[in-house]
């Protein structure tokens, strides 16, 4: 874990905690990455309030943030592989926000909300609960040929802590 201060003249002095860890694209690889990140989460955030009367994380904080880590790192095994090329999550914790990124080797396969998924597929859900789940979320290119799908979300703690 990196943690780092950044400040800006006039400003209030925001620290942020990094997390990153590589993965390979496979099923197994995100979900080894993932359990990982919700471990770091847990060390940061702390135990969630299931009554939520503190003015620390939630159970739904820790939720959200597992199935947008999920979706994402799901999606760089499955549209991202690339042979011999890991991906990497990163996250970055403000007092405010989650940010998740995830950068994989397929540049060229951008990705699409599929709002006709029918009923009974069995995928193409995944970039709708993102959108759903999330604050803002988006797609960009990573030097040389890959991207970078992110989604921020602003946990609930947050709020009460202002």
């Amino acid at each position: 874990m990196n943690q780092e201060t950044v400040t800006a003249t006039g400003e209030p002095t925001v620290v942020a905690s990094h997390f990153r860890t590589l993965f390979p694209t496979t099923a197994h690889g995100a979900h080894t990455a993932r359990h990982a990140a919700e471990r770091w989460l847990a060390t940061q955030w702390g135990e969630p309030d299931p009554a939520g009367t503190d003015t620390g994380v939630d159970a739904d904080d820790t939720s959200t943030a597992s199935l947008l880590i999920a979706e994402l790192t799901a999606n760089a095994a499955l549209h991202g592989r690339v042979q011999g090329r890991n991906a990497r999550l990163a996250l970055i914790l403000t007092p405010a926000v989650l940010r998740i990124e995830v950068t994989d080797a397929r540049g060229d396969r951008r990705p699409t909300p599929t709002p006709d998924t029918e009923r009974d597929d069995e995928s193409g859900r995944g970039l709708l609960l993102v959108t759903s789940l999330a604050d803002a979320w988006g797609c960009e290119p990573h030097h040389p040929g890959g991207k970078t799908v992110w989604a921020e979300y602003v946990w609930r703690g947050a709020a009460a802590r202002r």
